[in-house]
């Protein structure tokens, strides 16, 4: 119930005219703050010249984004663009061998951009965790793999391997720590496939492949080592009807998206203006509230880009992607709040569903979720935050969990069936608003700081209270409400005709034994929870 049913139209007309006056207000107040000339020595650091005929400044505040798509773009779309028409050639002459192909052009880009001395470190590591996966013990394998990530995560240990890596060029030590960690988790997906291979071992030039393939090399996203082989060793290179225009459309979007992200950048100041505490504290509850909830915005269009980019480009080399992270928008529980969609596959197949089970005993699945948040705390770097934001998250998606099956017991489900499924759908909206904004406030706590997170928090709801609080929130239950409008056509689409099939009669030729086996064992494969979607 609640997800399946339709609410009228004025209704869903009223949540849309609500929420779109409120995106307008906030973003009002952000524009005016960012155009104050009082405001001047705050965006003296960070706001650089930027497009000459517009008149305004840049917000160049993320490093991250300046390096992609302003500073290092042509370094980047050069490496890139050899490996597209290199892998084009590979695919036309000699499929059979365009993964041994990837890797010569990989690892030859990582020498030419880094040197000798990082690719011998790199080396250093495989050989490591490659000579540890033989001995096929899961446990062994994990604890060599975290204890490997952890050297790059930790002084004294990152500072003495980052100088082997010496030289002039200001990219390097970004492609270093991407590349190691990268690397790192890639052994360990590489190691724990091994250990589930019943006959014999892979070899160490399959983890030279699936590791030197150079778009994911520096950047990620991390793709599991089993769809990496299947794929890049097949040499059916067929491709679907549309796909090449649907990869096409997939780049033109990612380009117009950066477009809109750069002219943002010169009109709202929204990653600058939370560095400076005097500032917000003198701006109105709407500016703050709105503020936080761009900055996560601008995130995942930022990880939504980047990998979209890579993944636009691994799919012209035939090759199924993790997929770019959800909206921040479209988010309202905890088991789909993840900015990168490679770590949260990674973390599922090897960590939570390995230990969590059935995801039915509380200890087990509070030990896989402490366990999976203490890797992903490891991967962010060990700090403060990151361990208030993990705990936080842990915390979020346990109690979600459990209330979500403490609602599933009577009283309560007698009473969702008494009343009609519009209201139900009312319902869960209202408790879905709450968890919005927890989910808002724990990355927000990751994204900026402790203290601009803390002014949020405080401004929602003790010194807004009762009027910001209010408000707030009537605006996210509208926001909720439509994303579950947008959920239930989507569900039209996928399942036109909900009412299930007849029984199909039974066939008295014989069953191929072979294909009874694979459809029991299809039948048996763990469900993932993460993926299941609450309402």
């Amino acid at each position: 119930m609640g997800v399946k049913a339709a609410l009228p139209r004025y209704e869903l007309y009223f949540y849309n005219v609500v929420l779109c006056m409120a995106m307008l207000w906030a973003a009002r107040w952000i524009f005016d703050v960012s155009s104050s000339n009082s405001n001047r020595k705050t965006f003296k650091t960070s706001v650089q010249p930027g497009w000459y005929y517009s008149g305004r400044k840049m917000d160049t505040a993320d490093v991250e984004w300046m390096m992609w798509f302003s500073s290092f773009r042509e370094h980047i779309i050069f490496a890139l663009s050899g490996h597209v028409i290199f892998a084009k050639i590979c695919s036309l002459l000699a499929p059979q061998y365009r993964s041994l192909m990837f890797m010569m052009y990989g690892m030859l880009a990582v020498f030419t951009s880094m040197g000798w001395a990082y690719v011998t470190l790199i080396l250093s590591h495989l050989v490591l965790l490659y000579s540890i996966s033989l001995v096929k013990l899961r446990w062994l394998c994990f604890v060599a793999g975290l204890t490997t990530l952890a050297t790059f995560k930790m002084e004294p240990f990152i500072s003495w391997q980052a100088g082997f890596v010496t030289g002039s060029f200001e990219l390097r030590p970004l492609l270093f720590y991407g590349g190691c960690g990268f690397t790192i988790m890639r052994c360990m997906s590489f190691a724990l496939e091994n250990c589930e291979k019943k006959d014999g071992n892979y070899s160490i030039l399959e983890l030279l492949k699936y590791n030197f393939y150079l778009p994911f090399f520096y950047f990620g996203p991390i793709m599991t080592f089993d769809k990496f082989y299947i794929q890049a060793n097949n040499p059916n290179l067929t491709r679907k009807d549309g796909e090449m225009w649907n990869i096409s459309l997939q780049g033109l979007l990612h380009l117009g998206v950066i477009m809109i992200v750069a002219v943002l950048l010169h009109f709202m100041y929204i990653l600058t203006i939370p560095s400076d505490m005097k500032l917000l504290k003198n701006i109105s509850d709407w500016a703050l509230v709105g503020l936080a909830y761009l900055n996560l915005v601008y995130d995942w269009v930022k990880a939504a880009v980047m990998f979209g980019v890579i993944n636009t480009i691994s799919r012209l080399d035939h090759l199924d992607p993790p997929k770019p992270p959800k909206c921040i928008t479209m988010l309202y529980v905890f088991s789909e709040a993840h900015f990168d969609r490679g770590i949260h596959d990674f973390l599922c197949k090897y960590v939570y569903n390995y230990l969590g089970g059935k995801h039915d005993n509380v200890l087990d699945e509070l030990i896989a979720s402490l366990c999976t948040f203490g890797i992903a705390a490891l991967w962010l770097g060990p700090g403060w935050v990151v361990f208030i934001w993990a705990f936080l998250n842990c915390f979020g998606l346990n109690f979600e969990l459990w209330t979500a099956r403490f609602f599933t017991m009577e009283p309560f489900i007698s009473i969702e069936m008494a009343i009609s499924e519009s209201m139900s759908r009312r319902i869960r909206a209202v408790f879905n608003t709450f968890n919005f904004w927890t989910i808002v406030l724990y990355n927000v706590l990751a994204l900026n700081s402790l203290e601009f997170a803390n002014l949020v928090a405080k401004r929602l709801l003790l010194k807004g209270f009762p009027f910001t609080t209010i408000t707030v929130l009537f605006v996210t239950y509208c926001l909720i409400q439509l994303i579950k409008e947008r959920e239930r056509r989507q569900a039209l689409i996928d399942d036109p005709d909900p009412i299930p099939p007849p029984a199909p009669v039974p066939d008295p030729t014989p069953t191929d034994p072979s294909t009874t086996q694979t459809d029991a064992a299809a039948a048996a494969q763990p469900v993932d929870p993460n993926k299941q979607k609450a309402e």
